[in-house]
């Protein structure tokens, strides 16, 4: 039996990836990788996404910065993604974009506006 936490970072990463990315996810789960699985549901998205006092938008942002402080590059484009999902604008990720490449460096910044130029591409009708 899962936990209510695990059960709320279900339908949170659910809401945020969709169904056909958590399903491929859960499904190529093998006894590996299946823990750390479950560790992301439980914890990353039912104990820290779902809590309310920040809005997903704003968690949204503040990952993306971060994610292109650790160059994490396919974290990063998965990230971008969700933050699309949740609300966010191209104009905002943009500035957050300017922002990290002036603190991260300009690699990391060309890094990360060329990932997002392939995500915009990928969303034309997102804001």
């Amino acid at each position: 039996m899962k936990s209510d936490t695990y059960e709320r970072g279900m339908k949170v990463r659910r809401e945020m990836l969709g169904d056909a990315y958590v399903d491929q996810a859960m499904q190529s789960a093998d006894a590996l990788t299946q823990p750390f699985q479950d560790l992301a549901v439980e914890y990353c998205f039912g104990a820290i996404w779902a809590r309310e006092d920040l809005p997903r938008r704003t968690r949204s942002l503040v990952n993306i910065g971060m994610l292109i402080a650790l160059n994490r590059a396919h974290e990063f484009e998965v990230h971008l993604n969700m933050a699309l999902s949740n609300g966010c604008t191209k104009a905002e990720i943009r500035e957050v974009l300017l922002q990290a490449t002036v603190y991260c460096g300009m690699p990391a910044g060309s890094q990360s506006f060329r990932i997002a130029k392939k995500v915009f591409a990928e969303h034309p009708d997102a804001p």
